[in-house]
């Protein structure tokens, strides 16, 4: 990703960058071992799913 976007005007943009990177790969990219759902919403399904549980017991 460093060397794409390149050229850099400080290190202040590369941290940025790398910031928005880290966001992305966290919590919007769709993978497709769990269905092609990003990982914020599987966690989020996944405590949904914790919480039916909880309240049924």
């Amino acid at each position: 990703m460093i060397r794409r976007r390149g050229p850099w005007r400080n290190l202040e943009a590369v941290e940025f960058a790398t910031v928005e990177w880290v966001d992305w790969y966290n919590s919007r990219r769709l993978l497709e071992p769990i269905g092609n759902i990003p990982p914020a919403e599987a966690e989020a399904r996944y405590y949904a799913a914790q919480q039916k549980v909880a309240l049924a017991a």
